[in-house]
């Protein structure tokens, strides 16, 4: 009975447990790449991937009937031209060590610091996705297509435009806030004088780092606050803008114009939240902080407040977005084979039929959970006591 209700749960608010299952995952992946400092919140980090990998996997799992042929979504699609047809999938081990032994050998040669930092982890991560892709069932491909266009996405997003930003300086021993200084800095600078926090933006001695210096209300002194690649939140931007990516990329056939203005509307989000994230900072110090604080306050919205605020607002829009828009066209169908209906009873138990629970038809067109009629021996309704012959064959037919 217990496993019936959890299994009507799942077909009817599938949905539902994905999203969810998402925004748990990633905010636990957010808590690894993008560490608070000086709190205890990255150990939720554990918690959070246990929960949202769990039930992203129940969400999803193959409900045992119905075939497991799986429609080709946008991203198999690209990857399927991008690995000339299919050609290179067996190399992608090889590529995958290759990106392990380039990522060590430039820590060891090149950058300042031998140590694993957020690149280096999301680089490998890449890796092992890559590793790991021929090894996922066929029925696991639309899971394992998401998984390994979200690292390519991440890479993309993150790691690539760092790279080229060092290149580009012919730097590669300090990092490079190219983000915090073209799109961050700005954008926060024009929201916090809009709303009355007079603020500006500058260099700072001794750092590539942008400062946005203002004065908060009750201490009556110049604060500065640097906005460092690791504070400005480009990694909570890139776990979610590579997320939708990838979401998009899977759940759709074809491009389509609903689809283009979806993920720009996703892209467009993850970046507002940003921002908005780093405005609420400053807010919290401009208001609320005095001599006695020290800018504490600040500092405990910077490790907990601004990645809440962060996580809610994706979670808010992409709840409302999901459930106002229409499934668009181009849009794979889901569950591909047809669920069960809604008031469709075992005739002996009565309990509701389910995808997790085998079922037969007898040639009358009553249903039945097979291990129900195996253990009755006849059909209730027509009285077939060789209705173990007739299901089959009408399962055949």
């Amino acid at each position: 009975m217990g496993m019936n209700l959890l299994a009507v749960l799942r077909e009817r608010r599938r949905p539902v447990m994905i999203l969810l299952a998402l925004l748990t995952t990633f905010a636990g992946a957010d808590l690894v790449l993008n560490r608070p400092k000086d709190s205890a919140l990255q150990w939720f980090a554990i918690p959070f991937l246990a929960a949202g990998a769990g039930l992203f996997a129940w969400a999803v799992w193959p409900r045992g009937v119905g075939s497991t042929t799986q429609r080709p979504s946008l991203a198999s699609r690209i990857l399927h031209v991008l690995t000339w047809r299919g050609r290179l999938v067996p190399f992608f081990p090889v590529f995958g060590i290759s990106m392990i032994v380039a990522d060590l050998a430039y820590n060891a040669t090149v950058s300042a610091t031998p140590a694993l930092l957020t690149e280096d982890t999301i680089v490998l991560l890449a890796a092992a996705s890559l590793v790991g892709y021929g090894f996922v069932p066929t029925r696991f491909a639309r899971e394992r297509d998401f998984v390994l266009v979200f690292f390519l996405a991440l890479n993309a997003i993150l790691v690539v435009p760092l790279l080229a930003a060092r290149a580009f300086y012919q730097d590669f021993e300090r990092s490079v806030d190219l983000y915090s200084w073209t799109a961050l800095a700005p954008a926060v600078s024009s929201v916090l004088s809009a709303i009355g926090v007079p603020n500006t933006v500058h260099s700072v001695a001794g750092s590539t780092a942008p400062g946005l210096t203002f004065v908060p209300q009750n201490l009556g002194f110049q604060v500065t606050v640097v906005i460092t690649t690791a504070c400005s939140g480009i990694y909570s931007f890139g776990i979610f803008a590579s997320a939708f990516v990838a979401f998009v990329l899977t759940e759709f056939e074809r491009p389509t114009r609903r689809m283009w203005v979806l993920l720009g509307l996703g892209l467009l989000a993850a970046y507002v939240a940003n921002v908005l994230r780093m405005v609420a900072i400053v807010l919290v110090g401009f208001y609320t902080d005095t001599v006695e604080t020290d800018l504490q306050n600040m500092l405990l919205a910077h490790s907990y407040g601004g990645w809440l605020i962060f996580l809610a607002w994706i979670a808010l829009f992409w709840g409302v977005l999901l459930k106002v828009l229409p499934t668009p066209k181009g849009a794979l169908e889901k569950p591909l084979e047809p669920p069960a209906r809604r008031d469709a009873r075992c005739r002996l138990c009565a309990q509701p039929l389910t995808p997790v629970v085998p079922a037969t038809r007898c040639g009358c067109g009553a249903v039945h959970h097979r291990t129900c009629l195996e253990a009755s021996g006849r059909c209730p309704s027509c009285g077939l006591t060789t209705v173990r012959d007739e299901a089959v064959r009408a399962s055949q037919t």
